[in-house]
């Protein structure tokens, strides 16, 4: 028998990963309304309650959700030298994330990232302000701003998404954000050099 196929009737070997990733996939394709449990053990292949060994519940599954397109912002972002370009950065990689996954962008908006994961994944930013003396609470701040600020614009962008082939309306969306950006970033480098 050829290793590379699985013998029939027998199911995928599931995964916290395989789940989470097939949960993002119905979200983008179907809405946050459609990600139920026994919506995502149909994509599977799987009953609903084999899910449960994996994630304890949809609300687990949720911050799995939020905790991984957060990862996938942060991976291969390596922040520049001055904080205020690092903090643009971040910025625009968030973003970017948050466009190509549009139906997320509400639960994101709504579902906090995991405290611990979130320090983690931006400890080489927040490391940027501290090696101008900035205090890792006002960084901090600084950061927490900055993606209030993302995940509202994206939420504007995704309610009132331009028409395909409108590449007016997407200018329009990226110079509104670039502009704002600019001057949130310009604010709290005024604030922090006090």
């Amino acid at each position: 028998m050829n290793e590379g196929r699985r013998r029939a009737g027998r199911p995928a070997v599931l995964t916290t990963e395989r789940v989470v990733t097939a949960a993002i996939e119905v979200l983008d394709a179907e809405g946050l309304d459609a990600l139920t449990m026994r919506r995502l053990g149909a994509r599977l292949g799987v009953a609903a309650m084999s899910l449960y060994r994996h994630v304890p519940n949809r609300e687990a599954l949720l911050a799995e959700v939020v905790n991984r397109l957060f990862t996938e912002a942060m991976t291969g972002h390596a922040p520049d030298a001055a904080w205020q370009r690092a903090l643009a950065g971040f910025a625009v990689a968030y973003r970017r994330v948050l466009l190509a996954h549009p139906q997320a962008v509400p639960l994101l908006a709504t579902h906090p990232v995991d405290v611990d994961l979130g320090i983690e994944l931006l400890t080489e930013l927040l490391t940027r302000f501290e090696a101008v003396g900035i205090a890792r609470c006002e960084a901090i701040t600084a950061v927490q701003s900055v993606t209030v600020y993302v995940l509202g614009h994206a939420l504007a962008q995704v309610g009132t998404p331009p028409a395909p082939g409108d590449e007016a309306a997407a200018a329009f969306f990226d110079q509104w954000f670039d502009t704002g950006l600019s001057a949130m970033v310009t604010g709290f480098e005024h604030k922090l050099a006090d």
